[in-house]
């Protein structure tokens, strides 16, 4: 993750690493008439529960929003596995926002502490990073499913459809589907609390210097937000 913070938004948030799903749901005539359907769903549940598990561990800002990036991924996959791919496409676009929100208010965090990525190396960042710390929270409830946030509607009707399915194939994903979601939780507020609840354990040359987003790059953040949000 030694790429422009920019860039690993751009990457992970709306254009390659989401274009094998957008072919899925591009080629979903093709996925109906043939019998890999619940093969993509069993795989996609995989990937979700097994990026989010190794999310749980990581301690590198941007290495814990990259692995979210795979866990959702792997929901989309199995919500088009499910033969529900409006749905597979309305998590993508939700996904985009929130997923870009969080990896640039990390650049934000990583830019101001003289490019330190380790969580560890941080805390009580609330007071000097005010901006950034609202828009990571904002992007980590969002991408949790937080009641009435974009992605609460979107997890929730992927869960739900896995459910209603009635087959192991359905039941299966959504269990998977359930831990994912609770790995998320775990690793998403892990996160927050390393990086600016708990005690600052960082050189004080870089608390002596950190500063937080100036409006150039807060802009894109708000907008950001907004879609995160509403």
């Amino acid at each position: 993750m030694e790429g422009p913070t920019p860039v690993s938004a751009l990457i992970h948030a709306a254009t390659l690493v989401t274009a094998g799903v957008f072919l899925i749901i591009r080629s979903s005539i093709i996925f109906e008439n043939s019998h890999v359907l619940s093969v993509i769903t069993i795989f996609g549940a995989l990937t979700a529960f097994f990026a989010s598990s190794v999310g749980l561990v990581q301690n590198d800002l941007k290495r814990v929003i990259a692995y979210s990036t795979c866990s959702q991924l792997g929901y989309m996959v199995f919500a088009a596995g499910l033969s529900h791919y409006s749905i597979a496409f309305f998590h993508l676009a939700n996904h985009a926002l929130f997923k870009a929100l969080l990896f640039l208010s990390a650049g934000c965090v990583i830019h101001g502490v003289s490019d330190e990525q380790d969580m560890r190396k941080m805390g009580s960042m609330i007071k000097l990073f005010p901006i950034s710390y609202t828009m990571i929270l904002i992007g980590s409830l969002a991408l949790v499913g937080f009641p009435f946030l974009t992605g609460f509607y979107s997890k929730d009707a992927i869960l739900e459809v896995a459910l209603s399915k009635h087959t192991m194939t359905g039941n299966f994903a959504h269990l998977l589907g359930c831990l994912a979601a609770f790995c998320t939780s775990f690793y998403s507020f892990r996160l927050v609390y390393l990086a600016f609840v708990n005690d600052t354990n960082t050189y004080k040359k870089y608390i002596d210097h950190a500063h937080d987003a100036p409006i150039l790059m807060v802009f894109p953040l708000l907008f950001l937000s907004l879609g995160a949000i509403f």
